[in-house]
C-alpha cells in the first residue's frame, strides 16, 4: 500500500516589485532598530550638545589630574624632556587615582599588551598565546571596576540629592504683595548652597505679626561635605525660626552653632537672612559674609543690602549689624550666590556683578519667574561649553 502525500501550491516567485518592497521593508526595520539604539546612547542629545558635554568633561578632568602634577618642577625642563616629564607626571597623577590593587593589574596589563604573542613549541604540540589580547582584557577588566565604583558612588550622591531637595521649597509660597521666584544648580550631583523661603511662627518674631523668612545661604566647599553642612543649616534654622526671638538673636544663634560645627573656622557659611512684613513691605535682613543683594529701585536706581558680620561658624561672638528698606511697589530683589558672578567662559572671565547689574536693567516682563529665567540664560550664555565650578542659586522678589 503506498501513501501519496499532496502539497499546497507553490507559491509564485516575487516579482521585482515585490522583492523592492520587502528589502525596504527589512532596510527600514533596520533604520529603526538603529535610531532606537541611538537614542538609548545619546539619551536624546544632538551631536552638538554631545561635543559640548565632552568638551565640558575634558577640561574638568584635566583640571582634576593637573592639580597633583607639580608644574613648578617642570620650569626647568626644556625640549622633549618637557613634554616627557610632563606625560610621566600626568600619567601618575592619574595612577595614583587607583586603589593599590589595581595599580598592580594596570601596571600587569599594560606589560602583557607591549609582549603580543608568545609561542610555546615541543616535540609533540604547538600552542600560540596572545598575551596582547589578555593584556586588553586586564585594562577592560580595570575599566569595568572604576565604572562600578561610579554607578555605586553616582546611585547613593541620587538618594543624597532626593534627602536634599526635601530640604528646600519645591515652589514659592503665596505672599501677599510679593511675588517670589527660586533656582538652583550644583556644581555636583548635591550642592551647599541652601535657600528658603518660609513664615515664621505667629509670635516668633514679634506678637501679632505674619513675618516671611527668606534665606539664601552658601557652605564653604562643594559636594558631600558642603551638603551635610547644609543639612545641619537647615536644621538648625527651622529651630531657631521657631522660637520667640529677633532676626539678630535668631542669627547670632545660628553663627553659635555653626561655630561648633566648623572644623576651627574652616567650614564657614555666608548666609543673607531677611524679614519681611508683607503688609508694609518692611524688610529687616543681615547679610553675614554673603554677596550683597540687589536692590533694583522701580525708578531704576540700585542698592546694595551689605549691613551684617562675618560669615557665620568663623567667631562665636562676633556682633552682626542689621539692616532695613523700604521696598515699593515694583521694586526687585535678588539675592544670589558666588557660583552666579564668579561662572567662568572658556576664556576664564568671570560672569562678574557689572554684567548681573546690566541684565537687571534690560530685564524683561513682571513676573519674578520670568526675571530669574532670563538671568539663569544669560549666565548658561555667558558660560559656553566651560563647566560649572560652583553652585548657584538666585532669589528674586518683586514687590507688587
Amino acid at each position: 500500500m503506498s501513501t501519496t502525500h499532496t502539497t499546497g501550491p507553490e507559491k509564485p516567485p516575487l516579482n521585482r516589485n515585490e522583492r523592492f518592497v520587502r528589502a525596504g521593508a527589512a532596510v527600514g526595520r533596520g533604520v529603526n532598530a538603529g535610531r532606537s539604539f541611538w537614542q538609548r546612547v545619546t539619551e536624546g542629545l544632538e551631536l552638538h550638545d554631545l561635543w559640548t558635554q565632552f568638551q565640558s568633561e575634558a577640561r574638568a578632568s584635566y583640571g582634576l589630574i593637573s592639580q597633583d602634577v607639580d608644574w613648578k618642577a617642570l620650569e626647568h625642563e626644556s625640549g622633549w624632556r618637557r613634554y616627557w616629564r610632563t606625560a610621566q607626571a600626568f600619567f601618575w597623577a592619574l595612577f595614583t587615582k587607583l586603589t593599590p590593587a589595581r595599580r598592580v593589574l594596570f601596571l600587569a596589563a599594560l606589560v602583557l599588551t607591549m609582549f603580543g604573542s608568545l609561542q610555546f613549541r615541543t616535540e609533540k604540540f604547538s600552542t600560540q598565546l596572545n598575551l596582547g589580547g589578555v593584556g586588553v582584557l586586564a585594562l577592560i577588566f580595570v575599566l569595568v571596576l572604576e565604572l562600578t565604583d561610579r554607578v555605586t558612588m553616582k546611585r547613593d550622591l541620587e538618594i543624597a540629592r532626593e534627602i536634599q531637595r526635601w530640604l528646600v521649597p519645591a515652589r514659592p509660597p503665596e505672599v501677599p504683595g510679593a511675588d517670589i521666584a527660586f533656582a538652583t544648580r550644583p556644581a555636583n550631583t548635591v550642592a551647599g548652597d541652601y535657600y528658603d523661603v518660609f513664615f515664621r511662627a505667629p509670635g516668633a518674631a514679634a506678637p501679632d505679626e505674619k513675618r516671611l523668612l527668606l534665606v539664601v545661604a552658601d557652605v564653604a566647599g562643594k559636594s558631600v561635605p558642603a551638603a551635610l553642612l547644609m543639612a545641619t543649616f537647615q536644621a538648625s534654622l527651622q529651630t531657631l525660626s521657631a522660637a520667640r526671638t529677633s532676626l539678630e538673636e535668631l542669627v547670632a544663634g545660628l553663627n553659635r552653632y555653626a561655630c561648633a560645627h566648623s572644623l576651627g573656622g574652616l567650614r564657614f557659611t555666608t548666609a543673607f537672612i531677611a524679614e519681611l512684613d508683607p503688609a508694609t513691605r518692611s524688610l529687616s535682613y543681615i547679610c553675614a559674609g554673603h554677596n550683597a543683594p540687589v536692590l533694583r529701585r522701580v525708578t531704576g536706581s540700585i542698592e546694595r543690602l551689605d549691613a551684617g558680620g562675618l560669615p557665620l561658624g568663623i567667631e562665636s561672638a562676633t556682633p552682626y549689624e542689621s539692616g532695613c528698606a523700604q521696598l515699593a511697589r515694583g521694586d526687585l530683589l535678588v539675592i544670589f550666590t558666588d557660583g552666579l558672578i564668579e561662572a567662568i567662559n572658556e576664556k576664564d572671565e568671570e560672569y562678574g556683578e557689572a554684567r548681573l547689574l546690566e541684565i537687571l536693567d534690560t530685564v524683561p516682563g513682571e513676573s519674578a519667574a520670568e526675571t530669574q529665567r532670563f538671568i539663569m540664560q544669560s549666565v548658561d550664555a555667558f558660560v559656553g561649553a566651560t563647566r560649572q565650578h560652583d553652585d548657584i542659586t538666585c532669589l528674586i522678589l518683586r514687590a507688587i
